[in-house]
């Protein structure tokens, strides 16, 4: 069953990873945000470094048991993360990259303009307190309006995964798509994959500077952050013990050796009333 299952996937790329770009001068200094446009802050030495070796165990994950394969690049419009992409790149031959897109719906969380480091402090705290899904920063976005753009730029990922785009002419080689982005876009874009709720996301945490998750594709046709990282990864990023289970059921399928269980994850399901033989006598 799980063999006419892998068949009919082939399309599908093998793999999504998110990398978070390395560290920047933002992250160094706060007092940058009041000096330097968002988009324009760059990289440090040190976040210049951490992308080179990304690259590198990026490259080592996909080669390592497959000689076969490529990859596709979307990037953030950010200068600290097509910095990043660039490092990174430095790992792998022209011949194995398929395409590279600068994709704007990947940008950060528009936080405005310029702001002094006291006001970020105090924006900060108030995020945290408010909830960073529905909070708006002064003169920037909300968390849900980065949802908007996140979500429709994987709708189109989706329908270009549908149309092969992503397809080699070797029906045996690996595709994989290497996504450069951020901290809240990282998490917002889980939160969409996954259909995570508003409550689940806000226990998330950012990954690292330079940081990647991988999802993979599981036999059942369904991506899953259970094969490369294990539970405390996972929860280190903020995933419950239902969130853990679930990626490891979408990793293994529910009858699969590593995981009993089921992938039973909506929300909501305990406000219903139990089954009875009589639904009649429901009230």
């Amino acid at each position: 069953m799980s063999l006419v299952k892998i068949q009919t996937n082939t399309h599908l790329p093998k793999r999504i990873i998110l990398v978070r770009h390395g560290e920047c001068s933002a992250n160094a200094d706060i007092n940058v945000y009041g000096t330097t446009p968002n988009h324009k802050i760059e990289l440090t030495e040190k976040g210049i470094e951490q992308a080179k070796q990304t690259g590198i165990r990026i490259k080592k994950l996909i080669s390592e048991n497959d000689n076969n394969w490529k990859v596709f690049f979307y990037v953030s419009p950010a200068e600290r993360t097509r910095k990043t992409l660039r490092e990174i790149g430095g790992s792998f031959p022209k011949r194995r990259v398929m395409g590279v897109k600068e994709e704007y719906r990947l940008r950060e969380l528009n936080f405005g303009n310029y702001h002094d480091p006291a006001s970020i402090g105090k924006i900060k705290k108030e995020r945290v307190m408010y909830g960073r899904f529905y909070y708006r920063v002064p003169g920037g976005e909300t968390g849900a309006e980065v949802y908007d753009r996140i979500s429709s730029y994987i709708e189109c990922l989706r329908r270009d995964i549908e149309m092969k785009k992503f397809v080699c002419h070797d029906p045996c080689q690996e595709t994989n798509i290497i996504i450069v982005t951020h901290g809240l876009s990282s998490r917002i874009f889980l939160m969409k994959w996954f259909d995570w709720t508003i409550e689940q996301f806000e226990d998330l945490n950012r990954m690292k500077t330079s940081e990647f998750q991988v999802l993979q594709l599981g036999h059942g046709g369904e991506y899953s952050l259970a094969f490369h990282h294990d539970d405390k990864k996972l929860r280190e990023w903020g995933l419950s013990p239902d969130m853990i289970e679930d990626q490891k059921c979408k990793a293994y399928g529910p009858t699969g050796v590593k995981w009993q269980g089921t992938c039973d994850s909506y929300p909501f399901m305990d406000c219903f009333a139990e089954d009875s033989d009589d639904e009649n006598t429901i009230i």
